[in-house]
């Protein structure tokens, strides 16, 4: 009994939530919301780990687009206390009031958090959320078919170049489309000016004929597979198309030199959870160094922690697709844009795809 009191304390001063927990650990259940595919559920099982350690139960669910999540949160139609919204987002949520001011008291693991993933524009006091991946957005290429040549004179501008005709893809979503012509017209990721939304459209409407489609999960097996040539996609998914088992030795994966999107996607908690400090534990224990580098092997997206980068693989952790040098890139972070310019986006977005 005493080795178990002495237990709790040494918990309570590592985390203070975790006492709580404890002493109701047979009845406390945290519902988490995650991206799908986005944890560490085979090698170290994080979530049956997080339970065994703090006797906190986690009801895990998954959703595959930010907005997807954050229709269900805004509606009141699901009661979970951790989500993982990307930056944008977090933005956004904080702005509606959807989110809790996080007590780092609970987190003392943020402290392995890079600077250089903390008070950024979204959260520029870093009160609501706690950086769980990060990474850059670039070009998938096959090297049998695509002339470096022309990534490196053309950038972004490959994706509207007629010799690669219907072996080209396009994200297919808004934000991450229109955010690429953007860049070649010039104009902020982040713009809200009539024109230049409208501007970004008609170079989409331009590209259109030479995609062969636009996609999202596909574009994996699709390029893998050489059905097409030329993806725009998230650095961290190299380690499925570059590096996986079943990946492709050909793909390559470069970023123009015009800039591109720094993303990150954070870890939050809901300001109606009911168990807060329960689900700080929970963002604390995900920031524990071992979890950190499970997760970022697991799931290949770049980690913020420092000490988890430090004792990856080095072929990962020195790989510069998966950490660039951020100084010597033009990076621009997605913010939160006002209901007319998010409306705008989304008409066009659905008038070009119709």
């Amino acid at each position: 009994m005493k080795k178990a009191i002495a237990f709790l304390l040494a918990l309570a001063l590592l985390c203070p939530a975790l006492l709580t927990a404890c002493s109701g650990s047979d009845t406390v259940t945290i519902n988490v919301y995650n991206w799908g595919e986005y944890i560490d559920d085979e090698v170290m099982d994080v979530n049956e780990a997080f339970y065994e350690k703090t006797g906190i139960k986690v009801n895990y669910k998954t959703f595959d687009t930010n907005e997807s999540m954050y229709t269900l949160i805004s509606s009141g139609a699901a009661d979970y206390d951790v989500v993982f919204p990307s930056d944008y987002m977090v933005g956004k949520m904080i702005k509606e009031g959807l989110l809790a001011e996080l007590d780092f008291n609970n987190i003392p693991n943020f402290k392995y958090i890079g600077d250089e993933y903390k008070n950024l524009a979204y959260d520029p006091e870093n009160k609501y959320s706690v950086p769980y991946t990060w990474g850059t957005v670039g070009i998938f290429y096959n090297k049998k078919y695509v002339d470096i040549a022309d990534l490196e004179e053309q950038g972004w501008d490959i994706l509207w170049n007629e010799k690669y005709k219907d072996q080209i893809y396009m994200f297919d979503n808004p934000r991450d489309a229109f955010a690429i012509a953007e860049n070649l017209l010039g104009y902020s990721y982040n713009t809200e000016n009539e024109a230049e939304l409208q501007a970004a459209y008609e170079k989409l409407l331009a590209q259109k004929p030479l995609l062969q489609g636009y996609y999202t999960d596909q574009i994996f097996q699709k390029m893998i597979n050489e059905e097409g040539w030329l993806a725009p996609y998230y650095a961290g998914d190299a380690t499925i198309m570059m590096y996986g088992e079943e990946g492709n030795k050909n793909i390559d994966f470069y970023v123009p030199k015009s800039g591109t999107n720094f993303f990150v996607d954070a870890m939050c908690v809901l300001k109606d959870s009911k168990h807060k400090a329960e689900a700080e534990a929970y963002i604390n224990f995900l920031c524990e160094t071992e979890v950190a580098k499970a997760n970022a092997e697991y799931i290949g997206y770049s980690t913020p922690h420092t000490e988890a980068r430090k004792v990856l693989d080095p072929e990962v952790g020195e790989n510069p697709i998966f950490y660039p040098d951020l100084t010597k890139m033009k990076t621009e972070v997605f913010l939160t844009l006002s209901e007319d310019a998010n409306k705008l986006m989304n008409e066009l977005w659905l008038k070009l795809r119709t």
